[in-house]
């Protein structure tokens, strides 16, 4: 059958990409290399704004169509230009959550998360209302929904009541190209931020639902644990080095942040707490693979990307043991309750003094359990959902016409 695919891609067209907007653009990526030779797929990505220069190039059957006004926009321009080309495009697809409220040709949507459900107070009010209500509206009138966990789809199911047989899991992966790096560069990026090894990692926006200041309080019981133990096996053979250790928080500054940055500056030890701001790739390389151990125990993850970039190099990933994070990390990481800082202070004490043929074995295990996540394998899922979803509904008509 031939088939026209309308795409919202201003997921993916922003810089300085993070969380949904990787996953758009990875999936959009390879969503054009997927239909590239199949001549029977034409696909139109809808934008508010020229996309930027990442994006695939236009070719014959993948094409960009800017709408205006940009204002607005999911419920206003979008909406308009799919009721004057709803004979044109078979089905709609988004990456996100909110598809128009007034959507004149069948779509498929996405959810990320509900986290604003089970945490509403770590989020805006503006935000709460409308992640509620516009998700709640895409996912009751969607064809099919894609979600990025099992977690995540057995959350759609409790809230929004949907048919687990409308749910589709596709994975993110991580977005892993190992870029070369000079020592000096490494040199260059410690003293710039004064990070010195050894050091836990976070990686991501500092924001309430990742839980950091929890994070903070089990660095400083590890922090005293770790002096304690210290002069204890001073004259002890160990794998350790006489540094005390640090924690960097790589990362903007996101919103409702302010009791994060507090909590750091009334912390005793805020000397060992390093923050850096929005890294670059090859500096989020860098730290991932000279820190002791990657901290991700936030309380809601729909998925969780970090712990999954820290198995690409071979860091140890400290994670929440709830929702989305045990089907990210498997065996290949170390779990604590993220409402327990002791618990979480015992797994960084643990990673620190793990034993060589131990590390072995986490290496091992982490690239068995990257290989059940891919970009291509996740946009070859959708896909398939897009194209059969069509079907479904020519079908239908077909039969419907027959009727008649």
């Amino acid at each position: 059958m031939k088939l026209h695919i309308a795409i919202d891609g201003n997921e993916a067209n922003v810089l300085n990409r993070v969380g949904s907007n990787v996953y758009a653009f990875e999936i959009l990526v390879q969503l054009e290399q997927l239909v590239r030779r199949n001549e029977d797929i034409t696909v139109t990505v809808l934008l508010a704004s020229p996309k930027i220069t990442d994006l695939p190039d236009e070719r014959k059957g993948w094409d960009y169509k800017v709408i205006k006004p940009e204002k607005f926009w999911t419920q206003w321009a979008l909406p308009i230009h799919l009721y004057k080309n709803q004979k044109k495009y078979d089905v709609f697809y988004t990456p996100g959550h909110y598809a128009p409220r007034l959507c004149p040709i069948p779509y498929i949507s996405s959810v990320m998360d509900t986290a604003y459900l089970a945490y509403p107070e770590q989020f805006k009010k503006s935000d709460t209302i409308k992640l509620t209500k516009w998700t709640q509206y895409s996912v009751k009138h969607a064809k099919k929904v894609i979600a990025i966990s099992k977690f995540t789809k057995d959350e759609i199911v409790t809230h929004y009541g949907k048919n687990p047989d409308d749910i589709v899991v596709a994975y993110p992966s991580a977005a892993i190209q190992k870029l070369h790096y000079e020592p000096s560069q490494v040199n260059t990026f410690f003293r710039k931020h004064t990070i010195t090894e050894p050091y836990f990692l976070f990686v991501g926006t500092m924001q309430p639902r990742k839980n950091l200041e929890r994070l903070i309080e089990a660095f400083e019981i590890y922090y005293r644990m770790d002096a304690g133990r210290s002069l204890q096996k001073k004259n002890a053979k160990s794998n350790r080095t006489n540094q005390k250790p640090k924690l960097v928080i790589a990362g903007k500054v996101g919103w409702l942040a302010e009791p994060i940055v507090k909590r750091i500056a009334d912390s005793n030890i805020k000397n060992r707490i390093i923050t850096t701001g929005f890294i670059s790739d090859i500096e989020k390389q860098i730290l991932y693979q000279h820190a002791t151990a990657s901290c991700l125990v936030g309380l809601y993850e729909g998925f969780g990307i970090p712990p999954l970039e820290s198995l690409y190099f071979n860091t140890v990933p400290i994670v929440s043991n709830t929702t989305s994070l045990p089907e990210v990390v498997g065996e290949a990481g170390l779990y604590a309750n993220p409402t327990n800082p002791q618990e979480i202070a015992d797994q960084m004490w643990k990673a620190q003094n793990l034993s060589t043929v131990e590390r072995r074995s986490f290496r091992r295990l982490a690239r068995e359990q990257i290989k059940k996540f891919s970009w291509k394998l996740s946009a070859e899922t959708i896909l398939t959902t897009l194209i059969t979803t069509a079907q479904e509904l020519q079908n239908k008509k077909g039969a419907d016409a027959g009727k008649e």
